[in-house]
């Protein structure tokens, strides 16, 4: 069962450079108007700001930010910052390709060149939202006579058979159980970023580290054996679900 609600997104902007902060400022409203989304933008010139702020409690669902920066620089905050807020995504904007490969370690969601900012912005964006709206308003809703329990779709890692139930096992390592077959969890998921690896594991695209001699690797150290008949397959949709995360 999939529950949506209209949101608003949480937006900051951290640059030095007041002119490269009103330029994105006015390229994101220009996509939220043409998108029809609605969103809450915050700017900053000093990173320290914004971390003082995440520090008090202030929150958002999306960071763009450069990474050269005065005092506090953008890989120290990013870093920070996701102590405080693990879920928020984080697009680097930066003259500064060298930092590519550190950008990555620390999960940054997208990384684009300043002189690429009018071409790749949007895609960013555009994906970042749908990311947002997946982490925020999309639920597997579980229902039984004395309970409701609705599991956010990023926060689950994979789903095993359990003779006629289905175990989900989230990030955290809790499971919970559902009396259904996994064909049927399957289809009432309607995602795209589900994949079996055999007739009785179901994984999360999103929490693939790797695949290597038949084994899938999911974060949390959890490795699934995949079914030959299942590999090719595993692995096009894990190559197309991570270039769109280019």
């Amino acid at each position: 069962m999939l529950i949506r609600r209209r949101i608003i997104i949480y937006i900051a902007i951290c640059d030095d450079n007041e002119k490269t902060v009103e330029i994105l400022k006015k390229k994101v409203m220009e996509f939220l108007k043409k998108s029809n989304e609605f969103a809450d933008i915050t700017v900053y010139t000093q990173s320290e700001n914004l971390q003082y702020d995440i520090q008090e409690g202030k929150y958002y669902d999306l960071i763009l930010s450069d990474i050269e920066m005065p005092n506090i620089d953008g890989m120290n905050l990013a870093a920070y910052v996701k102590r405080y807020l693990p879920e928020v995504l984080i697009i680097f904007i930066t003259s500064h390709l060298k930092y590519a490969v550190d950008a990555f370690e620390l999960s940054i969601f997208r990384y684009i060149p300043k002189n690429s900012i009018g071409s790749r912005l949007p895609q960013a964006l555009k994906d970042a939202i749908n990311m947002i709206k997946i982490q925020t308003d999309e639920f597997y809703a579980i229902k039984t006579p004395t309970r409701v329990e609705k599991i956010p779709y990023h926060k689950i890692l994979y789903i095993q058979r359990e003779g006629k139930n289905s175990v989900i096992t989230l990030l955290d390592n809790s499971v919970t159980k559902v009396r259904k077959s996994l064909t049927q969890v399957f289809k009432e998921f309607r995602s795209d970023d589900f994949v079996y690896v055999d007739r009785g594991d179901m994984v999360n695209l999103a929490h693939i580290m790797g695949i290597k001699d038949g084994i899938v690797e999911l974060k949390n150290g959890i490795r699934l054996p995949a079914s030959q008949a299942k590999l090719e397959q595993i692995k096009t949709k894990l190559s197309d679900f991570w270039s769109e995360q280019i």
